[in-house]
């Protein structure tokens, strides 16, 4: 298959990395000194967990054209970066695009693209789970060995799903179909926007965080906040399971929250390496139009978000 990967930060260099090793013929849209280095050096990926090194040459452009078809695009970017590639992909005649990353409004995305394009687009949403950052012309990865990648339409079954499948077949990846991807998106930036708060109360100190029983309940506290407020709006949070963990396993869920903050990883999965500034920014704004929808008071939300230590009776 001829595969575009439209973005080559952390997550879309992995992607072109797997596509690559699965005999497709990957081409990367990178610009300025990114582009640089892929053109340069190839596509260096350091997979942290696994101690190992990978090169692949790939074929680099700077900018898409309207006649530059592919057999699928993936679009691998931040959340508030997907608008300003729009009009790129809607002029261009690639039929399949999936946009992968974090998003809180797929549906007008969505209906710009099938609206604006001269050609009938099929548009897929996803979410790959790994972590990581660039550094020195690489990208150092952190993930597990099958990397999860959810995926789907907005409230039905993709009918070209069998495209997806043949791009991801022959990779290291364990993915699933949604029916509904905004809601499974939705669902996990309520859960993760909160966790995140955690590093900016104590500065990164996360070994300090873990011992702060205040913070820790007031995270869970606002993950089922969130999960309500996406339930006022009519949402199912998907998948069932992380709403009962909130809601009915807080011991376990507060266990897990104490372990993983005394871990280095979540030096990782609690920092801008997974979820930067203007993301947060951008979906917690995102929550909020949510929250004025739903008509519904948040408090451990509202006092996570501007949480101090001194406030806490055990500093």
């Amino acid at each position: 298959m001829q595969i575009l990967v439209y973005g080559a930060g952390v997550l879309g260099s992995y992607l072109a990395h797997e596509l690559e090793r699965g005999g497709h013929k990957v081409t990367m849209l990178a610009r300025g000194r990114r582009a640089d280095e892929l053109e340069k050096n190839g596509n260096v990926i350091r997979h942290y967990l696994q101690f190992r090194t990978t090169v692949h040459n790939v074929r680099v452009i700077r900018e898409l054209q309207p006649d530059d078809v592919y057999d699928l695009i993936f679009v691998v970017m931040k959340y508030p970066d997907f608008e300003s590639v729009l009009p790129a992909l809607a002029a261009n005649h690639s039929r399949h695009i999936v946009l992968m990353g974090n998003n809180a409004s797929p549906g007008p995305m969505e209906e710009y693209l099938q609206t604006h394009s001269p050609v009938p687009k099929k548009v897929a949403f996803a979410f790959q789970s790994i972590a990581g950052w660039r550094e020195n012309g690489l990208v150092i990865s952190v993930r597990s060995p099958r990397t999860k990648i959810n995926i789907g339409g907005l409230g039905q079954d993709l009918s070209w799903r069998s495209v997806i499948d043949q791009a991801l077949v022959n990779t290291k990846f364990k993915w699933s179909y949604q029916k509904d991807m905004d809601e499974w998106l939705k669902s996990h930036f309520v859960f993760i926007l909160p966790l995140n708060f955690i590093t900016s109360s104590y500065n990164g100190h996360l070994r300090r965080a873990a011992k702060d029983k205040k913070l820790l309940h007031l995270v869970i506290d606002a993950v089922d906040e969130g999960h309500q407020v996406l339930e006022k709006n009519g949402y199912t949070v998907t998948p069932a399971a992380q709403k009962q963990f909130a809601r009915k396993q807080r011991k376990l869920f507060y266990f897990l929250l104490k372990i993983m903050l005394s871990t280095p990883i979540s030096g990782i999965l609690l920092s801008d390496k997974a979820v930067s500034a203007n993301e947060t920014t951008a979906l917690q704004h995102a929550f909020n139009q949510l929250k004025k929808r739903a008509n519904m008071a948040t408090p451990a939300w509202d006092e996570l978000q501007r949480y101090s230590p001194v406030d806490s009776p055990n500093k």
